[in-house]
């Protein structure tokens, strides 16, 4: 039989040198046996041949095991073997019986056809490593491997056969190293095989959502023993990265096929991918209309849900949530992550602000991950990046699982120390504490979180907006839009349906709060007005939680302290806790006020700090400025009903109450002031002086003195009427008595006060029209809502 050119195999990678022989060349491999990341599988048994027990359907993925006095011989030249394959099987048997692993070295192919006659099996720490320094040159190696290589000569060369049978023609047994003990073989590479039904029972254990680490301790107790098990965890890990990966090609399609139709269906739906949309390499996102809209609406805050693609869910799928002013999870678009780089991030971000209309977020939160930071940094340079909270503390369980089980004192001291500390001050010395207590000061995940807790800890994060009800609350899972839809066992081709659902269900139970909201009177606590302007402004929920910050003042008492003339600082602490103040500042005339627990800042509503201070100095109505209208019943109306009140007993309030606290506070500059007798004097004669005028000027109905004389100062923001002393021509041409220019100024000045009025009245009657208009407008909303969802029921 005449031979011409020499191949290597392919099985187990390719590279090496060759010898002089022009028929024949030896190849070294340059992977070792440990460095192998894919072991070879085993599929399910269908038929045998002399001896071999075949397991699969043919071809070279073919297995071959031997039977019955196979098992206990030792390779001699002359063997037979029916087939290549069952050498091969053979080899790798007995090495398994004696204690190493095995590869295929070489190979000779035929002149006439190509077909290969020839092969040699070796030991795999046959050969040397080949250090190819053009590949490692300039190049830094993160992970060094160990060298595994050591020039063992032990091998089996097998040759084929006129007949076609396979013959062993050269047997080399000793080896230059130490053998594998027995408990130790299933760990050699060509020895780790996953059987069919070891593969059933990790597709089930997969599809219900465990993980590598949990489906290797069913299959160690499934077979008595990891030995018995015949794989290691690596394995199982890359079989299901396998398994996942195939369901990926078919999967991204069917979403680019159903974000296809859905564009079809409405032209606002957005959807775009990375890269070639035919190779469906690259992420995808989309956004339906409603969702573009929810933005427009509530995108101040955003978060950007990335725990699906964990080892518990597994499903590439990442929502952009928010809130909207009920105070529920709100979809504002969704991506598909197949790529993962900070490149992918960066186009995923800058893609889905497009989507936005470019408006970018007051803040957003993430998971706790550099790559998606640093692609945040690129895109959203001016928003407040917050790294979310439970993801942190879901993470602290599993890196200090051993703290956890030894002191169980210790979640609880951790989450105190995170959630209720009052300052930065107070966090840094209760974190030393906590860490000095359990001892942990150099533990390294622990360092990597506390540096950067200026993204994940609430004081450092209370001056920004992001919607949350409360400052020490503990945060929930990001994930809450999808939660009771998409679970541990989702894949992509149930997603779908659950997607739709998950949505369909959010819309109903915005129509229902805005139906609560607009058809149920909430039950009012105390008599104030505020509470009455919060009750009919916001929606039932936000109102409920300012309800109870309102309540909250009676239990609060408020203490002047610094006063600058223009800001006063107000210490506030419940009765008998001194010790915990809150510090209000309080700008008078601008009705400006900040406190140190800067609720308002984080969640858009007033603490009951700041509205004690409001109590005790007589606002009586919230100022304008600290209604946000994402909270308010109309955060969804184009009128801007909020900027011109049509509630004149309101503004009536808000004037009376200005005007007064700019009055208190003068009138202490007097108090002040006078410290000895002389200024005393002086002050009690000018306050004297000045009760007088004031005593005289409703006598006047609104009118001022101007030269002796009572003139109309006239309402509306409109110029005063002035006159000099002297006469004055009349229209007729005729000197008027100053008597006469006085009724005249009076007349004039009574007409103009009652069209003012008339235009009061009329401006608030229009603004109750829009308003009611809206509310008439949101209520047949409601009704088409609820006939549709009951269609659906019905069908």
């Amino acid at each position: 039989m005449d031979n011409e050119v020499i191949e290597f195999d392919i099985g187990l990678g390719g590279g090496g040198g060759r010898d002089g022989d022009d028929d024949f060349v030896d190849i070294e491999h340059p992977v070792d046996d440990e460095e192998m990341v894919d072991s070879p599988l085993m599929s399910s048994a269908t038929g045998s041949a002399s001896g071999i027990v075949v397991f699969g359907g043919g071809g070279s993925g073919e297995i071959y095991l031997p039977e019955g006095d196979l098992l206990d011989l030792e390779p001699y030249d002359g063997m037979e073997f029916e087939s290549e394959e069952a050498a091969k099987a053979f080899y790798n048997s007995y090495a398994r019986r004696v204690g190493f692993s095995t590869r295929v070295s070489s190979s000779r192919r035929s002149r006439r056809d190509g077909a290969i006659i020839q092969r040699q099996f070796v030991c795999a720490k046959e050969g040397f490593r080949n250090l190819n320094e053009k590949r490692t040159k300039d190049r830094e190696i993160k992970r060094p491997r160990t060298i595994t290589r050591v020039g063992c000569k032990a091998s089996l060369s097998v040759k084929m056969q006129d007949s076609g049978k396979w013959v062993v023609s050269g047997f080399v047994k000793e080896h230059n190293h130490e053998l594998v003990p027995p408990d130790q073989v299933h760990c050699l590479r060509s020895h780790r095989q996953i059987s069919g039904p070891a593969k059933t029972l990790i597709d089930t254990l997969q599809a219900a959502g465990m993980g590598p680490r949990r489906i290797m301790s069913a299959l160690i107790k499934e077979y008595g023993g990891i030995s018995k098990v015949g794989f290691t965890e690596v394995d199982c890990r890359n079989y299901m990265r396998n398994n996942r990966q195939r369901s990926l090609d078919g999967d991204i399609q069917m979403l680019l096929d159903y974000l296809r139709q859905m564009q079809a269906d409405n032209q606002n739906f957005f959807y775009a991918v990375q890269g070639d949309e035919d190779q469906s390499t690259g992420n995808v996102i989309w956004a339906d209309p409603k969702a573009r809209m929810n933005y427009s609406y509530f995108g101040d805050t955003v978060t950007f849900d990335t725990t699906y693609r964990s080892n518990r869910y597994r499903l590439p799928f990442a929502p952009f949530t928010g809130v909207n002013h009920h105070g529920q999870p709100v979809l504002f678009g969704c991506a598909f992550l197949i790529n993962e780089s900070e490149a992918s991030f960066v186009w995923l971000f800058k893609t889905w602000l497009m989507a936005m209309s470019g408006r970018h977020p007051v803040s957003i939160t993430t998971d706790h991950d550099d790559v998606i930071q640093s692609a945040i940094m690129q895109v959203f340079p001016q928003t407040r990046h917050r790294f979310c909270k439970w993801h942190i503390f879901k993470k602290c369980q599993e890196k200090l699982s051993h703290v956890f089980l030894k002191h169980p004192t210790f979640e609880a001291d951790f989450h105190k120390c995170v959630n209720l500390t009052e300052s930065i001050d107070e966090f840094e010395s209760c974190w030393l504490s906590l860490v000095d207590r359990y001892g942990l000061r150099d533990h390294e995940w622990l360092q990597t979180v506390y540096s950067a807790r200026r993204q994940w800890v609430p004081v450092y994060l209370r001056d920004t907006f992001f919607a949350e009800m409360s400052i020490t609350q503990r945060s929930d899972s990001m994930n809450s839009y999808f939660d009771g839809y998409v679970n541990a066992s989702t894949n992509l081709s149930q997603f779908f349906k659950l997607y739709e659902k998950a949505l369909e269900s959010r819309n109903e139970k915005e129509v229902k709060a805005d139906f609560e909201t607009m058809n149920t009177a909430p039950v009012l606590k105390t008599p104030s007005p505020m509470e009455k302007q919060a009750s009919e402004l916001y929606t039932k929920k936000i109102f409920m939680r300012f309800q109870e910050e309102l309540v909250g003042t009676l239990t609060f008492t408020a203490s002047k302290g610094d006063d600058d003339g223009e800001i006063i600082t107000y210490q506030v602490a419940k009765f008998g806790e001194d010790h915990k103040a809150y510090y209000v500042k309080l700008n008078v005339l601008e009705m400006m006020a900040t406190c140190s627990c800067q609720m308002f800042e984080f969640s858009g509503l007033l603490c009951r700090h700041v509205l004690a201070v409001f109590r005790v100095t007589n606002v009586l109505t919230l100022p304008s400025h600290y209604i946000l209208k994402r909270w308010t019943r109309n955060a969804k109306s184009s009128v801007m009903l909020e900027e011109r009140s049509s509630d004149v007993y309101t503004n009536y309030l808000e004037s009376h109450t200005v005007r007064y606290n700019t009055l208190r506070h003068e009138a202490f500059k007097f108090v002040d002031g006078a410290k000895s007798s002389e200024t005393y004097d002086i002050a009690l004669d000018a306050l004297k002086e000045a009760a007088k005028k004031v005593a005289h000027a409703p006598k006047n109905d609104g009118k001022t003195m101007v030269n002796g004389h009572v003139r109309g100062n006239l309402a509306g923001g409109a110029s005063q009427i002035h006159y000099a002393s002297g006469d004055h021509e009349g229209s007729s041409g005729q000197h008027l008595s100053e008597d006469d220019m006085d009724k005249k100024i009076r007349e004039l000045t009574n007409e103009l006060q009652c069209a003012n009025r008339k235009c009061e009245v009329y401006r608030a009657n229009l603004l109750s029209v829009l308003k009611d208009i809206e509310d008439h407008k949101l209520q047949l909303s409601i009704k088409v809502q609820n006939i549709k969802i009951g269609m659906k029921d019905g069908l």
